[in-house]
C-alpha cells in the first residue's frame, strides 16, 4: 500500500494519472450529485437509498451496477488512516464542485488527524482563455499540478460541509445570500453555485437549460443527438455546468410537452412556440 491516496473526479483522470508516473493508490468518485435526490449525511443508508432510486428510476442503472461502480469505490474512504497524504483531483465546473463538497463532507465525517489532505482543482491557466479541465493537461503536466497541490485544513473541510448542507437544502434565498467565497481554497465554488441558481425556474416556468433547448429546437430542425451536441457546445462556451450528454438527454425528456418528434426530428409545438415568443 502506498502512503498517498488519490481521489479522482473520473476515470479519464485516472488514465492520465497512471501515465504520469505519480505514485499512489486511487479511488474514483463516480457520482453526479448535481442531479437527483440528496441527503446531508453523505454515505448514510438513506443517502445510498436515494441514489439507488435515482440511478435506477431515472437513468436505468440497476442497483448492482451502481454498487459496483460507485458505492464500492466511495466506501473505501471511510478509513484513510493508512495514508499520509490524501489528494483530491477535481475541476471548476458545477458537476465537479458539488461532488467535491460531498467528498469533503465525507472525509470530515471520517476525519483522520494524522493524514494530510490536499486539493488540486483545475480552472484558470495563464495564457488560456477558457477554463481548463484535468483532461486538458498532459501526463507530464500532472506532475506540475501535483507539486502545486493546496493543503486542506480541517476548517476547510468544515466549510465544505456547511456549503454542502446549503446546497442539499436547495433554498434559492440561502444559496444567494450565503458567502461561498469565504475560503480561497475553493476559488471556483461561487461560480458553480451561481450557475446552479440558473437551474431554478424563470418567469416562464423553465430554467436556463430548458429555455436553451427550446431555443435550439426553434432555430433549426435537429435530431435528439444533434440537440445534445449543440447543448454541449453551448455549455463549453457560455457556462460552467460541466455536464455530460446523459444529463442533457434527461433534460430533453423532462420538457417533452413543448415539442413533437417526427421522423426523429424535433419541432416545437404550440406550447413551445408560445414560450419562445415571450
Amino acid at each position: 500500500m502506498s502512503s498517498t491516496l488519490h481521489i479522482l473526479n473520473g476515470d479519464s483522470t485516472r488514465s492520465i494519472l497512471e501515465q504520469s508516473g505519480i505514485e499512489g493508490d486511487v479511488v474514483v468518485w463516480r457520482e453526479m450529485l448535481c442531479e437527483g435526490s440528496l441527503q446531508k449525511e453523505v454515505g448514510s443508508d438513506r443517502f445510498w437509498m436515494d441514489r439507488y432510486a435515482y440511478f435506477e428510476n431515472e437513468l436505468g442503472v440497476d442497483r448492482i451496477e451502481y454498487y459496483d461502480k460507485s458505492i464500492s469505490e466511495i466506501v473505501k474512504l471511510e478509513d484513510v488512516s493508512n495514508y499520509t497524504d490524501v489528494v483530491l483531483w477535481f475541476e471548476f465546473d458545477l458537476f465537479c464542485q458539488v461532488n467535491l463538497l460531498a467528498l469533503c463532507t465525507y472525509l470530515l465525517d471520517n476525519y483522520v488527524k494524522k493524514s494530510n489532505y490536499y486539493l488540486i482543482c483545475t480552472g484558470k491557466v495563464g495564457g488560456k482563455d477558457q477554463l481548463q479541465s484535468l483532461s486538458d493537461f498532459s501526463s507530464s503536466e500532472f506532475n506540475d499540478l501535483f507539486n502545486n497541490k493546496v493543503p486542506l485544513s480541517k476548517s476547510n473541510l468544515e466549510f465544505s460541509k456547511e456549503c454542502w448542507t446549503i446546497y442539499v437544502e436547495n433554498d434559492v434565498n440561502k444559496l444567494k445570500n450565503f458567502n461561498f467565497n469565504q475560503s480561497s481554497k475553493f476559488q471556483y465554488l461561487k461560480f458553480a453555485i451561481d450557475q446552479h441558481l440558473l437551474r431554478f425556474p424563470t418567469k416562464n416556468g423553465l430554467n436556463q437549460i430548458e429555455n436553451k433547448i427550446l431555443e435550439i429546437i426553434n432555430s433549426t430542425v435537429l435530431t435528439e443527438k444533434e440537440i445534445v451536441r449543440e447543448l454541449l457546445v453551448w455549455q463549453q462556451k457560455e457556462t460552467v455546468y460541466g455536464f455530460g450528454d446523459l444529463q442533457y438527454f434527461q433534460y430533453l425528456k423532462k420538457i417533452n410537452n413543448y415539442f413533437t418528434v417526427k421522423d426523429s426530428l424535433y419541432y416545437l409545438n404550440e406550447v413551445g412556440k408560445s414560450v419562445v415568443l415571450q
